[in-house]
C-alpha cells in the first residue's frame, strides 16, 4: 500500500509525518520541487520510526514522478501558501498551473489512485483536478469541510465550557467566509445545540470559525498545517480502511442539492473507492439559501479560472 504527498512544506510533511505513526501503510512518498527538500525532511521521518516502532517507509523525491507508481491515495498540498493580508482568491491562477501540472503527472504513474486535493482555494482546485485527471469525480476529493468543522468544534467548546469530543455537527459550502456550519445538525452528546446556544452567539461562533485559518496567518506569517494535516489523515484512514465515515468534504455535484458542475463542501460517505455517497439533507429555506450563496461564489472563482485561460 503507497500513498503519495506532493509538496514537502508544512502540509505535506506533517501528514507524513502524522501517517507514518499510524503505521497502516507499507510505503509513503514525500515528492517535491525544491531540490533536496523532500529528501531531508524523508529522512528525519524515518530516523524517527524505529523509536515509534512504525514499519513504515518514507521515501523523499526531488520532482522524480516515477516514484510515485501505483500510489493507492495521492495527496496533493504543493502551491503557494496565504501570507498576510491575501485571500484564498490571490492564489487561483498560479495554484491552478500547479494543480494541473502535479495531477497530469500524478494520474499518469497511478491511473487508479483517488486524489485528495488540500491546496488552495480549495473547492477550485478540486475542480482543477477533475478537469485535468478526467477520471470518475467520486476519486478526487477536497479536504476542507472536516479541517472546518474541526475548528467550528473547537470553538464552540471553548464557548460551552465542554468537551470538543462530545460535539458532533454537518458542514456544508465552500472553505472559506462562505462555509454553513448547520444549527439544526450540530449536537452535544446527541442534544441538541439549541439548548446551550442561541443561533445568535452561534453565528459569532460562525463567524469566528471562518477567521480561524486566517488568525493563523496572521499570528504566524504562514497558513496552518497541523490542523490541515490531521483532516487528511482522517481521509486517508477512511478510505484505506473502508470505514465508510461521514465526513463533511468537497466533491463534484452534478444534480445534488440542484447544483451543477461544481465541488462544494456536502457531507459524503467516505470509502475504499472514495466517494462512496453523497449525503442530501432537507435544507430549509434559509440553509438553502446559503448553500446557494456559497455555490455562486465558487461559480464566479470559476469564470475568473476560464478568464486565465486556464
Amino acid at each position: 500500500m503507497k500513498v503519495t504527498i506532493i509538496g514537502a512544506g508544512n502540509v505535506g510533511t506533517s501528514c507524513a509525518s502524522l501517517l507514518a505513526q499510524k503505521n497502516i501503510v507499507k510505503k509513503i512518498v514525500l515528492l517535491d520541487i525544491r531540490e533536496k527538500l523532500s529528501e531531508g525532511k524523508s529522512l528525519d521521518i524515518s530516523q524517527m520510526l524505529p523509536i515509534i516502532r512504525s514499519n513504515t517507509q518514507v521515501i523523499g523525491s526531488n520532482n522524480d514522478y516515477s516514484k510515485t507508481k501505483n500510489s493507492e491515495i495521492i495527496i496533493i498540498t504543493c502551491g503557494i501558501p496565504r501570507k498576510p493580508g491575501m485571500s484564498r482568491d490571490d492564489l487561483l491562477n498560479h495554484n491552478a498551473k500547479i494543480i494541473n501540472f502535479v495531477t497530469k503527472k500524478s494520474i499518469f504513474f497511478s491511473p487508479k489512485a483517488k486524489i485528495i486535493i488540500v491546496s488552495n482555494p480549495l473547492d477550485i482546485m478540486a475542480y482543477v483536478s477533475y478537469l485535468t485527471a478526467k477520471i470518475d469525480s467520486s476519486r478526487i476529493i477536497g479536504m476542507a469541510g472536516i479541517l472546518d468543522t474541526s475548528r467550528y468544534r473547537f470553538f464552540l467548546s471553548k464557548e460551552l465550557n465542554c468537551s470538543h469530543t462530545d460535539i458532533q455537527t454537518v458542514l456544508l459550502g465552500g472553505h472559506g467566509d462562505t462555509m454553513i456550519p448547520l444549527y439544526r445538525y450540530t449536537t452535544i452528546s446527541g442534544i441538541p445545540l439549541m439548548e446551550f446556544l442561541s443561533k445568535e452567539k452561534n453565528q459569532k461562533i460562525i463567524e469566528k470559525t471562518k477567521k480561524g485559518g486566517e488568525q493563523i496567518v496572521n499570528l504566524l506569517g504562514i497558513s496552518a498545517w497541523m490542523a490541515p494535516s490531521a483532516s487528511v489523515l482522517e481521509m486517508v484512514e477512511s478510505i484505506l480502511h473502508n470505514s465508510k465515515k461521514i465526513l463533511s468534504c468537497s466533491v463534484f455535484l452534478n444534480g445534488e442539492y440542484n447544483l451543477y458542475n461544481l465541488y462544494l463542501g456536502v457531507p459524503i460517505i467516505l470509502g475504499k473507492n472514495g466517494v462512496e455517497k453523497i449525503l442530501e439533507l432537507k435544507l430549509n429555506i434559509e440553509e438553502m439559501n446559503l448553500l446557494k450563496e456559497s455555490a455562486n461564489y465558487v461559480k464566479n472563482m470559476i469564470k475568473k479560472l476560464h478568464n486565465f485561460n486556464f
